[in-house]
């Protein structure tokens, strides 16, 4: 077992764009591994090498777009100090830590086993939730809407999928009900079999009921706007528009 993982973390770099970026480090890898391990009082043997070649940065890269509608959502719920928050399949990091400060139900076509106090997790569908309409004061769907019925994660193709699941979130939120969103926005299209890219009219269309009452971006450059105009968003090749609806009253 020892050796399989040994030749999986080499033939990573082969296949990893960012470990082929970084071959040009082994040398270097293979001094320094020679020096520590003279050095070391703890065993360093060949055979548990790990290759981390790019990493040596002036800078932490991360995802612009998870890590700010992270923080947008996160600043949106702590303001808004809602009794119970639910979130639909977003990035499963995020919901872990909101249930920190407000207790989480989380839904997933593939729902997540763990023992977490403040999240819950549920199975679900997106396509055919079983809530009852205009029952969930706090909703949030985050980078989730644009992959439905592209078969990316073993779903049915459905090229109108997406306007199945915003009816659906549309529907169960309550009136007068916050409901957080964020996809792709730039030059509308379908990366197939990827995501679909919205923009920011399309966007708001596929909510009618719902008014909004905020909208931020992540820019192609990775610039977080808190507030943006329709025109930065569409703008964009492939941003992130993180919309704050509100339903109307019924």
């Amino acid at each position: 077992m020892s050796a399989l993982r040994f030749a999986a973390r080499w033939l990573a770099l082969a296949f990893n764009v960012r470990g082929i970026a970084g071959l040009y480090r082994l040398p270097s890898y293979a001094s320094q591994w020679l020096r520590f391990g003279s050095a070391s009082k703890m065993s360093s043997p060949w055979t548990d090498t790990y290759p981390c070649l790019s990493d040596a940065t002036l800078h932490t890269a991360f995802d612009a777009h998870y890590f700010f509608q992270a923080a947008w959502l996160a600043r949106r719920l702590a303001e808004a100090k809602p009794a119970q928050h639910m979130d639909i399949g977003s990035d499963v990091g995020m919901v872990g830590v909101l249930s920190a400060f407000v207790p989480v139900d989380f839904v997933d076509i593939r729902p997540i086993e763990t023992d977490l106090p403040g999240l819950t997790p549920k199975a679900g569908n997106l396509m055919a939730l079983e809530f009852a309409t205009s029952s969930i004061a706090s909703l949030s769907c985050m980078h989730v809407i644009e992959h439905v019925g592209l078969g990316r994660y073993g779903d049915p193709l459905d090229p109108l999928g997406h306007e199945t699941a915003t009816a659906e979130l549309a529907r169960v939120v309550a009136p007068g009900g916050n409901l957080f969103v964020s996809v792709p926005v730039g030059r509308e299209r379908v990366c197939f079999n990827a995501h679909r890219v919205f923009s920011h009219d399309t966007v708001k269309r596929l909510f009618p009921g719902l008014r909004l009452k905020g909208f931020a971006l992540v820019d192609d450059l990775g610039r977080f706007h808190a507030e943006a105009s329709p025109g930065q968003a569409d703008a964009c090749d492939y941003g992130c528009g993180l919309f704050h609806f509100v339903k109307t009253a019924e």
